[in-house]
C-alpha cells in the first residue's frame, strides 16, 4: 500500500541568487496587479481579492490581463538572470501617449551572477548577529569563552515577505493618494538597462521588447530635446527602500508634466 507523499514546504531561507530572482518576479506580478486596480485602469469589477505576504492583495480575473502581465514579468526575468537590468518600469499614458505617471522599481543592487550555473550557488554564509571581534575589554583578565554563533547563508524567507508586505501596502496607499488619471489611460512594463560595456539592448527576434518612445530613452539628448524628456517627473512619491540581505530594492512613483499641464 503507497503511502502519501509529504507536502511541500517552502524553505526557511532563501539563499541562492535564482531563489532571490524568483521572489522579485513574483513580487513584481503583484506590485503590477496592485497598480492596476488603484489607478483604476480597468475597472474595479474585473478584480478579485486574494492575499500575498499574508495581505490583502486586488488581481485582474481576466485572463488575457493576466497572461499578458506573466509573460512580461517573465521577460523581465530572462534579464534579471542575464544581470542587465537597472530600473523597472511601469509608465501610465494618457489616449494621446502623454506620460501621466511612472511606477519605478530600482534593482540596480540586486545580485548579478556571471554563469548561469552560479544562479544555485549559495551566499556566503553569516552571521546575522555578529559579536565584537575583542569583547574582553581587559586582556590580563579571564574571558570566558562565548558559544559560537551559527551561520547561516542568505536570508529568512519570513524577512523578505514582511519588508515586501510593507512595500505592497505603502504602494497601495500611495497610488490611492495621487489624484486621479483621466479616461482611457494605457500601460506598459519596460526596463532601462544598467549603463555597462557589454550590455546591449534586448532586441532582435524573436522580439519581447521594443525600444521605449524617445521621452523614456536614458542618455545624451543631443540636438534632440525629446530624449529623456518625461524621465524624473515633476513630482516624486517615494514607496518603500527594502534592504533583507542580499535582495535590495526601491521603489518610487513618479508624476509626469503632463499630467498637471492639462489641468
Amino acid at each position: 500500500m503507497a503511502s502519501a507523499a509529504p507536502p511541500y514546504t517552502e524553505p526557511l531561507h532563501l539563499t541562492t541568487p535564482l531563489s532571490l530572482q524568483q521572489t522579485l518576479i513574483s513580487f513584481l506580478t503583484i506590485a503590477i496587479h496592485t497598480i492596476l486596480y488603484t489607478r483604476a485602469l480597468y475597472p474595479p469589477r474585473t478584480f478579485l481579492t486574494t492575499r500575498a505576504y499574508n495581505f490583502p492583495v486586488h488581481q485582474s480575473r481576466h485572463p488575457a490581463v493576466c497572461e499578458w502581465i506573466n509573460s512580461a514579468v517573465a521577460s523581465v526575468g530572462v534579464l534579471l538572470q542575464k544581470g542587465t537590468v537597472k530600473r523597472i518600469v511601469v509608465p501610465v499614458f494618457d489616449e494621446k501617449g502623454v506620460v501621466m505617471e511612472r511606477f519605478i522599481f530600482d534593482v540596480e543592487r540586486f545580485p548579478v551572477v556571471e554563469e548561469e550555473e552560479e544562479r544555485l550557488v549559495e551566499f556566503e554564509a553569516r552571521d546575522a548577529n555578529p559579536r565584537n571581534p575583542n569583547p574582553n575589554p581587559n586582556p590580563n583578565t579571564e574571558e570566558v569563552p562565548q558559544p559560537q554563533p551559527q551561520l547561516k547563508a542568505g536570508v529568512k524567507r519570513a524577512d523578505i515577505e514582511e519588508q515586501l508586505r510593507g512595500t505592497i501596502r505603502h504602494l497601495d496607499y500611495a497610488c490611492s493618494r495621487l489624484t486621479p488619471l483621466p479616461e482611457n489611460c494605457t500601460y506598459s512594463i519596460a526596463v532601462e538597462l544598467r549603463d555597462e560595456p557589454g550590455v546591449d539592448p534586448p532586441i532582435g527576434y524573436p522580439q519581447p521588447w521594443i525600444p521605449s518612445e524617445p521621452s523614456l530613452q536614458t542618455g545624451e539628448r543631443g540636438e534632440s530635446e525629446t530624449i529623456g524628456r518625461d524621465l524624473g517627473g515633476v513630482r516624486t512619491v517615494p514607496v518603500r527602500l527594502v534592504e533583507a540581505g542580499e535582495l535590495v530594492l526601491e521603489a518610487w512613483i513618479e508624476e509626469g508634466r503632463g499630467k498637471f499641464e492639462g489641468s
